[in-house]
């Protein structure tokens, strides 16, 4: 199989899986219409999707360092899936929780292994890995579009249907995976170059993730609601301006891609936080349908570092891709719901937007951190190495071997 298809059908089922990132932030709406929650209780469903999924992503990357373990694609696409398919069936605001979490561990258990298989086909090209996060965001910008379709028709006793994605991205995988296992069993090896971690680096880059994802985790709990309040119109002004937070996020991953072609990769996401910070007060302070076009210059701004930061995290620890993937990918990402309660807090307090005003501060945090990284020096292929043959049909090469790591 070619790395372009072999790509795509990655990009397709982290499109799949994504969706129930999104789909949490998406069902808001729908849970404060048919069972009154709170800003604050709402806030909480999207801590439970968090909260599991920040623990167990970095457990999974260490896992994944050991050895390869492909399987965990298809069941955690299954398992994201059937916890959001689950979580509008009942009252329960205990078992909605429940369900949430049990998507969000599945999400988490995708990421760091996804991360590791698509840097293996990708050859360690930056393109390629931005069109592999580009289905992320697809998956994101998608969420409210399908949410809406499901359940704005039979409320949400409909849930069950949003498992079918999941289902889909399961089966997706499944030929890049035995491409791989027939490579491995075929020994032929795949070109890698020694590295040596700088954790500092990688502590002051995960920094500026996190600061990143509390913003975008912030803006995607609440924009739904607080468009609604800046345009005067009810859920569909929401779903629109969700729409737009996840859609330019298709853009600014592949923007950020082809921007690192021609610069390097911290000075195009040092300008990208930059932008972000008028991008982010535009959101909070300009009234009418304007907030539109600031929601999309967000998107944008914070995705362009999307999958630099994913590249640069394995660059930054060549020996640990596996780790490196599940914190720059998921759990920083993830670890941004942590916030939410506490913006939920003040919306009940205040309003909304004084409990959003903050979030202003974070791409600059964010920019700050980027100043004080360096870019990775270009890794040194050594030739082909080869690769040890898995123990199964099902394995995948790994990374770690005794030639080393870095592409």
């Amino acid at each position: 199989m070619s790395r372009n298809k072999s790509i795509i059908m990655l990009s397709a089922g982290h499109a799949c899986v994504d969706i129930y990132q999104g789909a949490v932030a998406s069902l808001i709406p729908f849970f404060v219409a048919e069972r009154a929650y709170s800003y604050a209780a709402v806030s909480g469903i999207v801590l439970a999707a968090s909260l599991l999924s920040s623990v167990a992503q970095p457990v999974f990357g260490m896992l994944t360092d050991r050895r390869p373990m492909p399987w965990l694609l298809p069941v955690s696409t299954i398992l994201g899936g059937l916890g959001i398919a689950l979580s509008g069936l009942s009252g329960s605001y205990a078992l909605t929780l429940t369900f949430v979490a049990v998507s969000g561990v599945g999400v988490a258990a995708y990421h760091p292994e996804s991360a590791r298989v698509a840097r293996l086909v990708s050859e360690g090209s930056h393109s390629a890995m931005g069109w592999f996060s580009l289905g992320g965001n697809l998956g994101f910008a998608t969420a409210p579009l399908m949410v809406a379709a499901v359940v704005s028709s039979g409320g949400l006793r409909l849930s069950p249907l949003l498992v079918i994605p999941a289902l889909a991205g399961s089966v997706l995988c499944l030929p890049v995976l035995r491409a791989l296992g027939k490579a491995a069993h075929g020994g032929s090896g795949t070109a890698v170059a020694t590295g040596k971690d700088d954790t500092a680096s990688f502590v002051k880059l995960s920094l500026a993730v996190v600061c990143r994802s509390i913003v975008f985790t912030g803006l995607s709990t609440f924009i739904s609601l607080y468009a609604q309040q800046r345009v005067g119109g009810g859920t569909a002004a929401g779903t629109t301006a969700l729409f737009v937070l996840y859609a330019g996020g298709a853009v600014g991953s592949v923007l950020g891609g082809t921007l690192a072609d021609r610069w390097d990769r911290v000075a195009v996401v040092r300008w990208s936080y930059l932008a972000s910070v008028a991008a982010v007060a535009g959101v909070v302070f300009v009234p009418g349908p304007a907030i539109y076009v600031f929601v999309a210059l967000t998107s944008v701004g914070l995705y362009v570092p999307f999958s630099l930061q994913v590249t640069l995290g394995q660059d930054y620890l060549p020996t640990r891709v596996g780790t490196a993937g599940g914190i720059t990918l998921g759990l920083t990402v993830s670890i941004g719901g942590l916030a939410s309660p506490l913006i939920g807090r003040a919306a009940d307090a205040a309003s909304l937007r004084i409990a959003l005003a903050p979030l202003i501060l974070m791409p600059a945090l964010s920019w700050l951190l980027f100043r004080a990284l360096p870019e990775p020096t270009a890794p040194r292929p050594p030739g082909q190495c080869a690769v040890q043959p898995p123990s199964s049909v099902s394995d995948v090469p790994d990374m770690n071997d005794a030639c080393g790591e870095q592409r």
